[in-house]
């Protein structure tokens, strides 16, 4: 009988444990709908790519579904619609995932299909081929988005050798020059059992989510050596200024500040929390401090916003602006000028309880769904700060007060990198 570590969250359970051979199986009951949601995620992806095979943890989840030893792509596609069931790959910065959903009576079918192409893709040489061109068309096309461009420039500033100064799809180079074996040595290494998270949500219990899961799994033995990822590059900081000519209708800004990683051996560290918050204080949505100032008043923005996105290793925040040409002067000083007015002027308490109300409602919102449950719960497990961080997270936030944003703000938002492109007689008058 398999022993389940049970968590709340809200009116909810949250059960966890350990499979023999490493698994980490998460259980989120939910019978409200006939519909279970499996979310597997397996630490990786883009940051634990060799260097020189930028883009190989893109191609190995793009051909997970094109055929495994016992089936082909046709018979994988043919199993999952005819039950009406999803089945997806995806890899990301931190990790690879598959996705699953169907109703409760086909969840056995689903799971097994899912261990199938997770564990025994056969990596055809025509699909790689096909897999190969769409993904150097993908390439090709980021290259001539204004938008994709500027970050790229800027990712590259921030990062330097580091994995994350890569879009994720690898480079023209890298992509050419990977090889049917070195998509099954990556998977190799990183597809094995004391490396992934199966988080399942939906009209399930526990006992029979780890009955089904052992099924599939239990024959899988991990290896003897542990897993690790290469040696990662130190990010160090040193702001620059980017400009590329691009003739277009409108100017990318983009002013970045190296910013910190989630912290899971440290859960006492709030800067994440607090940055989250300054992030939707600046750039979320329509009442945005951004899209007010920027935007609604001055009128110098076609699009204005923010992000600052969850990573293991050293993040960004990132403001950025698209604007007229001839405003791109202005649109840099107002960015610059925003992000530089939260290190001296702290927000005011309405200003700060309207932003806790605004990212806490988010929050609970991008949980409603079993897909969410099961997304939530196996991230949080994922980056190692375990189930609870669901609480502490909103706890965190409920808790922050204006100095401590302040004092996150000033840490973070020093001297910037800067990205811009635009028309190349615009970026000659640029001071």
């Amino acid at each position: 009988m398999t022993v389940f570590d049970t968590f709340q969250s809200l009116n909810r359970s949250i059960f966890r444990t350990v499979l023999p051979n490493g698994i980490v199986l998460i259980v989120t009951p939910n019978p409200a709908a006939d519909i279970v949601s499996v979310r597997m995620f397996l630490r990786g992806g883009q940051r634990s790519e060799p260097s020189g095979q930028e883009g190989v943890s893109h191609l190995v989840a793009s051909l997970l579904t094109k055929g495994t030893t016992t089936r082909s792509s046709l018979d994988i596609a043919t199993i999952a619609e005819s039950i009406g069931a999803s089945l997806g790959t995806d890899s990301a910065s931190d990790h690879f995932q598959i996705t699953t959903k169907s109703v409760s009576s086909d969840f056995p079918t689903v799971l097994e299909l899912a261990g199938d192409v997770m564990r025994s893709p056969s990596f055809p040489d025509a699909e790689i081929n096909l897999e190969r061109k769409q993904t150097l068309q993908a390439i090709k096309s980021q290259q001539e988005q204004p938008f994709s461009v500027a970050m790229s420039h800027l990712r590259s500033a921030f990062y330097g050798r580091h994995p994350y100064a890569d879009s994720g799809l690898g480079t023209l180079e890298s992509i050419s020059a990977l090889t049917h074996d070195d998509l099954v040595a990556y998977h190799t290494a990183t597809f094995r059992p004391d490396n992934l998270i199966i988080s399942i949500a939906g009209r399930i219990t526990p006992e029979d989510a780890s009955h089904q899961v052992l099924t599939v799994f239990s024959d899988w033995k991990s290896p003897s050596e542990s897993w690790t990822i290469p040696a990662l590059p130190t990010v160090s900081y040193h702001p620059q200024r980017i400009l590329s000519k691009q003739a277009t209708a409108q100017s990318i800004v983009m002013v970045g500040h190296l910013a910190p990683p989630i912290s899971p051996e440290d859960p006492t560290n709030t800067d994440y929390a607090a940055l989250k918050l300054i992030n939707t204080y600046l750039g979320s949505g329509l009442s945005s401090r951004l899209f007010v100032e920027l935007r609604e008043k001055r009128g110098l923005a076609y699009e204005v916003s923010a992000f600052y996105p969850m990573r293991l290793d050293t993040s960004h925040f990132v403001a950025y602006m698209g604007t007229a040409p001839e405003n791109t002067q202005t649109a840099l000083d107002g960015l610059t000028h925003e992000l530089d007015r939260l290190t001296r002027t702290p927000l005011t308490t309405k200003e700060l309880q309207v932003s806790k109300d605004k990212l806490l409602g988010q929050y609970a919102l991008s949980k409603q769904t079993n897909a969410q449950l099961a997304q939530t719960f196996g991230w949080y497990e994922m980056l190692g700060l375990g189930l609870s961080y669901d609480r502490t997270l909103q706890q965190d936030v409920r808790d922050l007060r204006s100095d401590q944003l302040q004092d996150v703000a000033d840490r973070t938002f020093k001297q910037p990198y800067v990205s811009i492109l635009g028309p190349e007689e615009v970026l000659a008058k640029l001071g």
